[in-house]
């Protein structure tokens, strides 16, 4: 099942002092580049995370977000009593050594509370069973962000593969042209030899415009690019990580696009290479979020 590289997944589970709020976001990526945007996970578990991560998403530049609310009856800030307190001590003795007035303990809170390390962010090391219930609130919101993937990924699909059959259908526009085109490029060499007042001998004329239009013929072009549009559509129901492998066929269909392009010498065959150019730049940038 095709699956999108653009997601979001969240979970809630209980803390010590309230609960976990669990985030993960991810945006396209050539790699999986996870980034653990919190101080709540232990060190030593980071590892364990990361592997987690990077199994269930394969790939994408994915944000891991944990915050902890704390329950009404609990602060998640603590004032340090120890340092307050030997601010005061400090003040008061640089006070007495230089003989200036000390402001009462009273006026001297609001500086002090502002002071370098008085107020401590509570965390506190998670026991196994905390830890647990970490670890399966992650699991909840990978299993969140894999859903929101998938239904991304079908809404993907459906435009994609909507683009690559108006690829194919473009291919038929410009079969319709094919003998128009081939009839225009003999009647324009045979009205520039008449300007230049040339008399050709007939048969080698013959050979040379055969030459010519064999060299501008776009026949195998057409041929590949139906290939191309139909191992697309193929691959694109493919389970597993398809998006490369997609990048790639879109890579092959422009080269022949381009050259059908190249060789038109068309005025309507040229709209409709233009056409398919414009579905093509759709496409890449679709295939770009496909995981």
């Amino acid at each position: 099942m095709i699956k999108s590289m653009t997601g979001y997944g969240k979970s809630i589970v209980k803390s010590p002092n309230g609960k976990f709020i669990i985030e993960l976001k991810s945006l396209n990526g050539k790699n999986c580049d996870v980034s653990i945007k919190s101080q709540i996970i232990p060190r030593d578990k980071e590892l364990e995370v990361r592997k987690l991560i990077k199994s269930k998403l394969e790939r994408g530049n994915i944000d891991l977000f944990i915050n902890e609310e704390f329950n009404e009856n609990v602060s998640s800030k603590t004032i340090n009593a120890k340092v307050i307190n030997s601010y005061l001590k400090q003040l008061k003795e640089i006070s007495a050594a230089n003989n200036i007035p000390c402001p009462d303990d009273k006026d001297l809170i609001p500086l002090l509370i502002k002071m370098p390390d008085v107020i401590d962010n509570r965390k506190e090391d998670l026991d196994e069973e905390s830890w647990n219930r970490l670890f399966n609130g992650i699991k909840k919101a990978l299993e969140d962000i894999d859903k929101f993937r998938i239904i991304e990924g079908q809404s993907l699909k459906k435009d994609i593969s909507l683009r690559v059959h108006n690829i194919s259908s473009y291919v038929d526009e410009v079969e319709k042209y094919e003998k128009e085109r081939i009839d225009n490029i003999k009647d324009r060499l045979s009205s520039r030899i008449k300007e230049l007042g040339i008399v050709p001998d007939n048969n080698r004329l013959e050979q040379e415009i055969i030459f010519y239009i064999e060299k501008l013929d776009i026949n195998e072009e057409k041929v590949r690019l139906r290939q191309h549009c139909k191992y697309f559509l193929e691959t694109i129901e493919i389970e597993g990580s398809i998006g490369k492998k997609l990048g790639f066929i879109s890579q092959e269909m422009g080269r022949e696009i381009n050259t059908m392009g190249s060789k038109a010498n068309h005025s309507e065959i040229q709209q409709w290479v233009v056409k398919m150019k414009d579905e093509l730049e759709k496409i890449k940038e679709q295939s770009l979020n496909i995981l």
